[in-house]
């Protein structure tokens, strides 16, 4: 009966592909493939009664108190124009060059990036914002529509991210969990802020590979990434000078994420007293901004409560679903599968990253966090993997993923907001050198594990 289990993760993707509610489809089919089980006495009921004691560690998880606050934070910051600021103070300052707003569009998707966490988000307001603008310069399509796309895919691997704080969470309870499988019932711990001091050097390089990139187009095909008149980008703005629209543009968010993100490493905060940090220093930037009117104010407090609900509906959904999953035999299924399979840890990896890249396409981050992770993560860690070595492959993996044609969520996202004179050809053929480059970064992180364990052990000594 444990081949249930499989079937039972089989029919969920095929619902979700019918475009039901994710945490309805994860609990719904849970609860069906139970109650037939109980019915033909294959399910043991018994399981279902743990639901409460899970419920009740979801609303008491302080660590996931930081979900809400961040999501705070990233949507008020995209209501008060700091990210059309930004854009426009690095078009004054790298427009000069051929690439310079390929250059300016990677640095503003990554602060935006590290401030909302969401995929969708960061891409939509970077095609609304620098789109019209690169192509109104005369930038190639085929270059702007895979720039934007792959720096709105950064929200994964930047911290502060939530999906690194959900991915960070659940590796945690995976790690004590694979420890105590091992007969070693003193366990270390892995925290949030690891996770966040693992992905800081892999993101780092990839956002050095995208500009790298832009530099290397610039050289070899100028005329596809033009020079702007710097000088008419400061005609349009606010601002009397070039260090005025720099300074006010750039070093209040700026300073932001360095608080957020440095009391965190520095261990003077955990994620979610940083993540109040964001959330009231968003707010003080908005004041700045003279942005916080009641229209604004309304739509981001509607916009966090919307998106923490959608994330921790699809939580409980996802710890039903596990909880079936198991009253099956779907993890021991799982474990002996990995065991069994040729290469070891690393033949189970590989199909587990696979798997997961694939999975992208269907899932979002969220989704693949509560419910795959979970399943598969304790049994590779058992095998002596690091945790967040394998915390940062699966964020840039499923960056990948989102990235990747012809189905990855971030190419819908921008079709969805690009003038009709863009072909969907153009979006496709763009993605595929950073594809590459994501790709050639899993790789150095798979023969170099160091890039994601070095710092986190420099800093908290584990």
């Amino acid at each position: 009966m444990e081949y249930v289990s499989l079937l039972m993760f089989a029919v969920v993707c095929i619902v979700l592909l019918f475009g039901y509610p994710v945490a309805f489809s994860l609990a719904g089919t849970a609860l069906a493939f139970a109650g037939v089980g109980v019915a033909t006495g294959n399910f043991e009921p018994m399981f279902l009664s743990a639901m409460p004691s899970r419920l009740f560690g979801i609303i008491n998880n302080q660590t996931l108190l930081a979900v809400p606050l961040f999501v705070f934070m990233g949507a008020m910051l995209e209501r008060s124009k700091i990210a059309e600021n930004l854009l426009n103070a690095m078009a004054v300052l790298f427009g000069r060059f051929h690439g310079g707003l390929g250059i300016s569009v990677t640095l503003v998707g990554m602060l935006l990036a590290a401030s909302t966490g969401i995929v969708g988000a960061t891409v939509v307001t970077m095609g609304l914002l620098s789109l019209p603008t690169m192509l109104k310069r005369g930038y190639s399509p085929v270059f702007s529509t895979g720039i934007i796309c792959a720096t709105g895919t950064l929200g994964q691997i930047i911290p502060p991210s939530i999906a690194l704080i959900l991915l960070g969470d659940v590796l945690s309870n995976a790690y004590q969990k694979a420890q105590l499988s091992m007969g070693i019932f003193s366990p270390k711990t892995v925290s949030v802020g690891d996770l966040f001091a693992g992905a800081v050097i892999p993101g780092l390089i990839l956002v050095g590979f995208y500009i790298l990139y832009c530099i290397a187009v610039a050289v070899i095909k100028p005329e596809l990434v033009p020079s702007v008149d710097s000088e008419e980008i400061l005609a349009n703005s606010n601002s009397n000078s070039k260090l005025g629209l720099v300074f006010s543009a750039l070093i209040p968010p700026l300073l932001l994420m360095v608080a957020v993100l440095g009391s965190i490493l520095l261990g003077y905060a955990t994620p979610t007293e940083a993540a109040g940090v964001g959330a009231v220093g968003a707010l003080m930037l908005a004041l700045w901004q003279k942005q916080v009117s009641r229209e604004n104010l309304t739509a981001v407090l509607q916009s966090t409560v919307k998106i923490t609900s959608m994330i921790f509906l699809i939580l409980i959904g996802a710890s039903l679903f596990s909880l079936v999953f198991r009253g099956f035999g779907g993890e021991e299924l799982i474990r002996s599968l990995f065991v069994d399979m040729p290469g070891g840890v690393v033949g189970a990896t590989l199909i587990v990253m696979v798997v997961i890249f694939f999975l992208g396409f269907i899932l979002d981050f969220i989704e693949i966090t509560f419910v795959v992770v979970p399943i598969v993560a304790p049994i590779l860690l058992a095998m002596g993997l690091d945790p967040v070595w394998l915390g940062v492959m699966i964020a840039i993996n499923l960056q990948t993923s989102f990235l990747t044609p012809p189905f990855g969520f971030a190419l819908f996202y921008l079709r969805g907001v690009a003038p009709r004179t863009v072909k969907t050809s153009d979006i496709y053929k763009g993605v595929i050198p950073f594809i590459m480059m994501q790709l050639l970064l899993l790789l150095a992180l798979a023969f170099w594990p160091s890039l994601a364990t070095w710092l986190p052990e420099v800093v908290y000594g584990s």
